[in-house]
Formats: C-alpha cells, structure tokens, sequence
C-alpha cells in the first residue's frame, strides 16, 4: 500500500531531538517523530517512595496532552479531577520501561520523574516519550555525576520504543495518526540496545492476528529501535 507521506513499509518518521529545551529540568529534550511532538523533562528529588528498600532509588513518569495537541481540544486531567485512564496507562508504560533502564542501588536514595507533556499528537505519542524520556533521564543521571552526587551513571542501557501495526492487511513501522486510526492490528515495541524487549503491547483492533504475524511487526520495531537508538545516542554525545 501507498503511505501518506511516502515512506517504505518499514521507515521511521524523519526524528529530531533536541536536548535542554528546558532550561531549570536536570535533563530534558523535545522529540519530533514527524508531527508527534513530546516534551519530556526528567526531576531528581532526594527522597524515594515507602516501597522503595532502603539505600535503593525510584525512577516514575507522568504524561499528559495539552488540550490543543489533537485536531479537537481536549479537557485537561484536572478539570476531569481524575488522570484519565489513557494517561494513566502511558505513564505506567513510560515509568516501566525507563526503570529497566537504571540500575537503582547506584541511583541512591533519589527519585527521578520524568514528565512527558504531549504538545502535538500524530501517533505513536507514547513511544516517543519513551525514547524522549529516556535522553532527558540519561542528561539528569549525566548532571549528578558532573555535579559529583554519583561517582558514575546509574543507566544500565538505552530504551527505545516504536509503534508499529496492520493497516490494510500490510505491516507497517511507526504508524502516523491516519495509519493508527484505521489499524488492523496495533503494537507497540520498547527495547534495550542489546534488542531484548522490555514491553510488548498488540491488540487486535480490526481482527486477530497470527504468531506470524506478531514476529513480522516485532522484527520491524526491532529496525526502527536500532535507527532510533542512533539518534539516542547522536543527541547525548559524551552525556553517558
């Protein structure tokens, strides 16, 4: 099938980070994954939640979409009075997926939030603000080991995530909103650099799909992890 924008079956979206967009964050970054655009900004607190043991750290993540981020605005959480169950949902995905990440006994006894604030949404926001989320949580770990609070960087190794999916019988990588909206099949991908996969998540939205089926979007996802742990690594330059 012809894509909108032109692109083979398993390219990415032109992606730019850019790093310390946000000038009073210990670490942050703007993603652009074609018109997906996510603010992602990582906080260190000295203080860790009840549950955490003792002498250990605690990475967690938030995210929301500012009203006018899709075609129709949208109520923000607070009027709601409640974190709607979406945001909820990829805010737990972000938080899961940047821990894997940490090594939490060299973090300390400190807490990193990373706020991923969707300023324009065009599919695949949740992803993005893993792979966004991960470089502003790398430029915070990079800052208390310049500032001299860690003798060396907690991160254990890089996370990336991507979207991929079935639109019209055929398996496409990073899938924009007119592909998303009418998908077949839905998945979305997040994995270290060594391509073990942290979080799987496909559900069948128009049908089920095969074992087969899975590999296929799986094997596209693992492509675009590695295109986009360049990147990664390109917007830290000797961060890590």
């Amino acid at each position: 099938m012809n894509r909108a924008d032109g692109r083979a079956f398993d390219a990415l979206r032109p992606v730019k980070i850019t790093t310390g967009f946000i000038k009073f964050a210990e670490g942050s970054c703007l993603i652009e994954c074609g018109d997906t655009k996510v603010l992602c900004c990582a906080s260190v607190e000295d203080k860790t939640p009840p549950h955490v043991p003792c002498g250990e750290g605690w990475v967690t993540a938030e995210y929301s979409m500012l009203p006018r981020a899709n075609r129709e605005r949208s109520k923000r959480d607070v009027a709601k009075l409640k974190l709607s169950p979406r945001s909820a949902e990829i805010q737990r995905l972000v938080g899961r997926s940047l821990r894997a990440a940490v090594d939490m006994k060299k973090l300390g006894e400190r807490t990193i939030t990373i706020d991923c604030d969707v300023l324009q949404g065009d599919g695949g926001t949740r992803t993005a603000s893993v792979t966004g989320g991960f470089v502003a949580l790398a430029l915070a770990c990079g800052k208390l080991v310049e500032e001299g609070v860690l003798g060396s960087s907690p991160i254990r190794h890089f996370v990336t995530g991507v979207s991929a999916g079935i639109v019209e019988d055929t398996a496409l990588l990073d899938l924009q909103y007119s592909e998303d909206s009418r998908a077949q099949v839905d998945l979305n991908c997040v994995m270290n650099e060594s391509g073990e996969l942290i979080e799987l998540q496909g559900t069948g939205e128009g049908r089920a799909f095969t074992p087969a089926e899975q590999q296929e979007l799986v094997r596209l996802c693992a492509k675009g992890c590695r295109e986009l742990l360049a990147i990664q690594k390109e917007a830290l330059g000797g961060a890590l």
